[in-house]
């Protein structure tokens, strides 16, 4: 099973997406080789676990399924850039700014639960961001007609109570999520 860990958008972050995918790629034009993220997949990866076992799988649910012990927070989609930072782009993203440190926060919780169970993660740091589109073959001009486009001030806000466990399954008509568990986000504030 290839699982990962992720932020839901609401249906007006996707909404938001996919107006901003449409306008980049009318910038682009019709001749760019971009394959985009269908908005109503689209999501904010936390921890990408990769390939497990059906019995690692298991245990992985029941350690993400136990409540976090952060607040809720306020997420807001802005500012586009691509991946790598320089020569020709693979992936184009939408960052963060409000939320990220949250973001960060909620990561570290979650990545200490599925390492202590022998799995192992990633080292390079994380940077919050939403893929929204991967060109399949790019020059470097293209990072520069996208970011031009891409809109300026906030895309979206959302509000984040809840990390979901995700298994992927891939197939010719693209990946489809199966939401396994999540972690809820408990912590709250006294008046």
């Amino acid at each position: 099973m290839r699982l990962f860990v992720a932020i839901d958008l609401s249906d007006e972050a996707r909404e938001a997406v996919a107006a901003e995918q449409t306008r980049i790629a009318d910038a682009l034009g019709p001749k760019a080789s971009m394959k985009w993220v269908k908005p109503a997949a689209a999501h904010l990866t936390l921890v990408f676990i990769g390939s497990v076992d059906a019995a690692r799988a298991a245990s992985l649910v029941e350690a993400i399924a136990v409540d976090v012990d952060l607040e809720p927070f306020d997420m807001v989609l802005e500012g586009a850039g691509a991946f790598p930072p320089r020569g020709a782009p693979k992936v184009l993203w939408i960052g963060t700014t409000a939320g990220a440190a949250e973001l960060i926060a909620l990561r570290r919780r979650l990545s200490s639960r599925i390492s202590g169970l022998g799995v192992a993660l990633e080292a390079r740091p994380f940077h919050p961001h939403l893929t929204i589109g991967r060109w399949r073959e790019s020059r470097p001009s293209d990072r520069d007609r996208a970011l031009a486009s891409a809109r300026p001030g906030a895309l979206a806000q959302v509000r984040v109570e809840h990390a979901t466990l995700y298994e992927s399954r891939l197939s010719p008509s693209g990946p489809a999520y199966i939401a396994l568990t999540r972690a809820n986000l408990t912590l709250t504030t006294g008046d």
